[in-house]
């Protein structure tokens, strides 16, 4: 049976309708892509630029904290410096009144002895009440057994009433400050007496 011309009219009307509807979905599909790929690239662009955002405030953190840090440390470094220069103002200060003392008595015309004497007694009772205060105090060192750590010999001296290395004189005097040695007493300690030839014959 043979086609008729009306059958291949339909026949194109319905490829083209095809056509025409596949094209159109093509379309949509591509326009719907192009979007989601457009919104993927703004989502992704907004969190880098919250990204780029927060570094910046780490950077900006960092350099203050830097700062901080540089003013602490010139802060410190001056405390110390000040502290060199004067800690011991204080003590100083107290020092300059037994410094008056002892020029008030120098002043004096026509001194006897006595006053003298009672001058000195005076400033030197001013300057011990000073090292007491300042937690100075004084060794013992006569009659101890010679330490070095708080004992510097200048002499040793054959002794026959004293043991082998203990303090029988005191030539200056040591000192403590708190407990760390200030000053180490300077001392002559005993020896045993050198044997006679007739005790190292006996």
């Amino acid at each position: 049976m043979s086609k008729k011309p009306t059958d291949d009219l339909e026949d194109f009307d319905m490829k083209s309708s095809d056509d025409i509807e596949n094209n159109s979905l093509d379309e949509e599909t591509s326009d719907l892509t192009d979007d989601i790929e457009v919104d993927a690239v703004a989502t992704l662009q907004e969190q880098l630029n919250q990204k780029d955002a927060q570094i910046s405030e780490l950077e900006s953190e960092i350099l203050r904290v830097k700062a901080d840090t540089q003013n602490y440390k010139k802060r410190l470094d001056k405390e110390k410096s000040d502290m060199r220069k004067y800690g011991s103002e204080r003590v100083f200060k107290e020092l300059l009144t037994i410094q008056d003392n002892f020029e008030r008595a120098l002043s004096v015309s026509n001194v006897t002895v006595e006053t003298l004497r009672e001058g000195v007694e005076m400033i030197q009772k001013e300057l011990a009440k000073l090292l007491d205060k300042e937690n100075v105090t004084a060794l013992t060192a006569v009659g101890k057994a010679f330490d070095p750590t708080i004992h510097e010999v200048l002499s040793q001296v054959e002794s026959n009433e004293h043991d082998e290395n203990t303090v029988i004189q005191e030539h200056i005097k040591g000192y403590l400050l708190h407990d760390r040695i200030l000053r180490p007493a300077q001392v002559i300690i005993a020896k045993a007496p050198a044997k006679s030839e007739d005790e190292e014959s006996a």
